[in-house]
């Protein structure tokens, strides 16, 4: 496997080449057509060449450097991390070479400053209070730096890599630094966009229960319009409705568009209905990158040149579209599909949470369960969230302390047994509950997400109980058995991996899944808990196939069944 190496300044003894242009150093075996490369056989000859002469660029097996890496050497550290910013430093945390790279970030010459004030006014945050002091005694360290005002990068990534002697003593520090201001960039969108589809449908149930349907859509339209201009930047978008009975795409908002355009009447076709209606029909988001050009296209804003559709999928069905369209020709690209794709989940699962799509009044759901839940699930789940913690905490030191807790907990599920029980009374005859009496426990921060899987699980069969926190989830496993546990992938109070590993600990055989509802682990916790043998990952809103996989243990689906980019259970 071949390794492409970008040196970018010169290695620690200055070239014997001066004044010519660098040349490609290729270590073993490799072809070149370049007649001025420099061959070398071999690790040792390759370092011997870098303090030589400067070099444009190293060919070579990173394997071959594995031997000198383990030894610590500098000049070894340095040939592997080239293609970083770079900085050599005393073990006080002073410069004393750096590479052209990380000069670039400095305001001045870092040699001989301190590596932190070198690269200017900053804020720093690190696993260890001091990550110099750690690499000094022998481990690497790593921290983020987030410097303050307009430089550029904005935020930086540090590793301290401790440099030994022949001795085993520790002499230098090697810092290697990258820019990971588009990435920090890109989880504050992702973050705002999550937080932004909390807030479209942020309402309780007694704010719903008065609001007649008008009033939900006006809602509904006033976040959306908000969210989409300033979160997504759009200033032309068009929302509709999918009526299943008719296949008719009704229009739900829109701001840009022509009147003809905003009035037409549209149908979910592969043709013969613009991109909307193409969209509706597939299930699959679609770039116009030219409408003069593009078979699907009709026109929808004046002078447009380019259009982005998503769909609108909840539990697998679409239930609408999303699209918006810009002057300029070909002006989405991957990251504006990206985005308004993970935002259309959320304008998905708002829609159905404000009942928009079937427009029922709550009179006549008031007598199922599902509307019972909506008034007393979240608390009484509260309510032995409460009590299995204190019971944690303080029970074991006092027995009258015990038996009121177990009261509490006792009396509170059986509220919920009594409500589940009026529920399956009101359900039809041969209704499938695949869950039936299983015990579910969901650990997730979002109150609207938690009642909407009290619903499922309900619906499904199951004892649902449901916290916020991973703490207040670890409680209740302290304190009952559960057939599976749904934990989102990262806690508000605890690492998704750390959750995961606890849970396990404390119950052996219960079944975990995580759930997420981007997609993006910073923390990297589903690779880690899939390979400490976890099965399933849900995306929300949950789906009651994967959910029931989840909860009996069976196979998850294959990848070849699941969406591209996900990760399903």
């Amino acid at each position: 496997m071949s390794y492409n190496s970008r040196v970018r300044d010169a290695p620690l003894i200055p070239s014997d080449s001066a004044g010519l242009p660098p040349r490609t150093l290729i270590v073993g075996p490799w072809p070149s057509a370049d007649p001025a490369a420099v061959r070398v056989p071999d690790a040792a000859a390759a370092l011997d060449a870098l303090r030589a002469e400067q070099f444009a660029a190293v060919l070579a097996d990173p394997t071959l450097f594995s031997t000198v890496l383990d030894a610590g050497r500098r000049d070894a550290l340095i040939l592997t991390y080239a293609e970083k910013g770079l900085a050599m430093l005393d073990p006080a945390g002073v410069v004393t070479w750096c590479n052209a790279v990380l000069q670039v970030w400095c305001a001045a010459d870092p040699v001989g400053q301190p590596l932190l004030a070198a690269l200017g006014s900053a804020t720093m945050a690190s696993d260890t209070a001091d990550p110099l002091a750690a690499s000094r005694a022998g481990e690497p360290s790593v921290a983020r730096l987030h410097r303050l005002g307009r430089v550029d990068p904005e935020y930086i990534d540090l590793r301290f890599q401790p440099v030994r002697d022949a001795s085993g003593a520790v002499t230098e520090l090697l810092a290697l630094a990258r820019d990971v201001t588009g990435e920090v960039a890109q989880q504050k969108k992702l973050d705002a966009l999550h937080q932004a589809g909390r807030d479209l449908a942020d309402l309780d149930v007694s704010q719903l229960a008065v609001m007649t349907e008008p009033e939900r859509i006006a809602l509904l339209k006033y976040n959306l319009r908000r969210y989409i201009h300033d979160l997504l930047n759009y200033d032309t978008i068009e929302v509709r409705l999918l009526d299943k009975a008719t296949g008719e795409l009704t229009p739900l908002l829109e701001d840009g568009m022509t009147k003809e355009a905003a009035e037409r009447t549209l149908f979910a076709t592969a043709a013969k209905n613009g991109v909307t209606g193409h969209v509706a029909f597939t299930g699959t988001s679609y770039l116009c990158r030219d409408t003069a050009t593009d078979p699907h296209y009709l026109l929808g804003a004046t002078g447009a040149r380019s259009s982005l559709t998503v769909p609108l999928v909840y539990a697998d069905e679409v239930v609408g579209t999303l699209n918006v369209e810009s002057p300029e020709p070909n002006a989405f690209g991957a990251d504006d599909l990206q985005f308004t794709e993970l935002f259309s989940k959320e304008i998905a699962a708002a829609l159905h949470t404000l009942d928009l799509l079937t427009a029922q009044q709550t009179a006549a759901a008031a007598q199922s369960v599902e509307a019972v839940n909506r008034e007393i699930a979240l608390p009484v789940d509260d309510v032995l969230a409460s009590a299995a913690v204190l019971l944690k905490r303080f029970g074991g030191d006092d027995p009258e302390v015990v038996g009121h807790l177990r009261r509490i907990t006792t009396n509170a599920r059986r509220v919920k047994d009594n409500v589940r029980r009026v529920g399956r009374q009101g359900t039809p005859t041969g209704t499938p509950r695949p869950l039936l009496d299983r015990r579910v426990l969901v650990i997730e921060q979002d109150e609207r997400l938690r009642r909407a899987a009290h619903l499922l699980l309900e619906r499904l069969g199951a004892e649902a109980e449901t916290v916020g926190t991973a703490a207040e989830g670890l409680a209740l496993l302290a304190d009952a058995d559960y057939d599976a546990v749904l934990t989102e992938v990262r806690p508000v109070d605890l690492g998704g991996y750390d959750t995961y590993c606890l849970i396990r600990e404390a119950r052996p055989g219960v079944r975990v899944a995580l759930t997420t509802g981007f997609g993006y682990d910073a923390a990297h916790s589903m690779v880690k808990c899939r390979q400490d043998g976890l099965e399933h990952v849900l995306f929300k809103p949950f789906k009651e196939d994967q959910v029931v996989r989840a909860v009996l243990g069976t196979p998850a689906a294959s990848p070849g069944t699941s969406p591209p980019g996900n990760f399903l259970g």
